[in-house]
């Protein structure tokens, strides 16, 4: 299928490495006109795009294991699309697909930069979400790098985030205790009351420190941990002996430097406790994700696991979208609608 006039594209760039939270003159609005296609290609339109708290991290200066956002290129992320040219025989126009070509409205891709968004039945939105990377993060954070179990007690940050929320569940399915810590009395609400959590701690709360503490009496097994900073060290103040801790992420530190005195004395703090610390990525199970995706859709189905979503309609706030992440706006995974849903609902 070919086109008689160019097919054009908005897109957000990385203008400026960002300093602090990210300003709207850290990226730029541009409109392209995409080039024709070439055997094995195909075009594809932007319905959602994803928003993260790690995208923060890889705008800063290339000195982390990821890869760091290139200035002047369209910010990097997953999308869902659908093909609406093709000189492609895997791919027909109609086919709705998932993509990593980040904040653009469309884009001419390789066949193989694309793959089916299979969501098990569920709705569309959840290729990003729940059954995405942030929901296969959390599975296999919780599972294979925290492994609780009956009798543990489970503290999980941001737990009412994309990823605690899977992460603090999978917990729960699997016997422990589990505690989320969240930034508003409503999402502690969500958390206890949705997701079934024993408790929800709201973390503004100034005696935050002391009513965490009351809810982890035999203190805490397994710490998974998305935020570090100020959180993490009243939860590191109430682990138990042999502990395990998993680093997912580490938000507070993502817009600059912690204040002076934020960090604790992590080896003491392990050696005093024979606890362990791990950090991990989603990449480092690439090869898994199906398994996690088919558990994950089991268990909504089922009825054992809620998932939220807050979806931002219209590419023009997507810069806004992203700075909300850091103000804690969001409830779930965060996305932005960009086209048409209709009759795309379900993959």
């Amino acid at each position: 299928m070919g086109r008689d006039e160019a097919m054009r594209a908005r897109r957000i760039v990385l203008a400026q490495r960002p300093v602090g939270l990210p300003r709207d003159d850290d990226f730029a609005m541009e409109t392209v006109d995409l080039p024709s296609l070439a055997d094995g290609e195909v075009a594809v339109e932007s319905l959602y795009l994803s928003v993260d708290p790690y995208m923060r991290n890889r705008m800063g200066p290339p000195t982390g294991p990821g890869p760091a956002q290139a200035l002047g290129s369209p910010v990097a992320g997953g999308v869902i699309g659908r093909v609406v040219e093709s000189r492609s025989e895997a791919w027909t126009v109609g086919d709705v697909v998932l993509g990593s070509y980040g904040w653009q409205t469309a884009a001419v891709l390789p066949e193989g930069a694309v793959r089916t968004a299979d969501t098990h039945g569920l709705p569309l939105t959840t290729a990003l979400g729940v059954l995405g990377s942030t929901g296969v993060t959390g599975y296999f954070g919780m599972r294979d790098v925290g492994r609780p179990g009956p009798g543990d007690t489970v503290v999980v940050s941001a737990a009412a985030g994309a990823v605690g929320l899977v992460a603090s569940q999978v917990a729960r399915i699997l016997g422990a205790r589990v505690i989320g810590v969240a930034g508003t009395e409503a999402k502690c609400a969500y958390l206890t009351h949705e997701a079934r959590l024993a408790a929800a701690v709201d973390y503004h709360r100034t005696d935050f420190a002391d009513a965490l503490a009351a809810q982890c009496p035999e203190r805490v097994n397994v710490y998974f941990d998305n935020v570090g900073g100020p959180v993490s060290r009243a939860v590191l103040g109430q682990i138990a002996m042999r502990a395990r801790l998993v680093v997912c992420g580490q938000i507070a530190k993502y817009n600059g430097e912690p204040p002076e005195g934020d960090e604790t004395p992590i080896p003491t703090l392990l050696l005093h406790h024979g606890a362990s610390m791990q950090g991990f990525m989603v990449m480092h199970y690439a090869d898994r994700a199906a398994e996690a995706r088919a558990q994950l859709a089991e268990w909504i189905h089922q009825g054992q696991l809620r998932y939220a979503e807050t979806v931002v309609n219209g590419f023009d706030q997507t810069v806004d979208a992203f700075r909300s992440l850091f103000t804690g706006a969001n409830l779930g995974k965060l996305l932005v609608h960009v086209g048409d849903q209709a009759d795309h609902s379900r993959a």
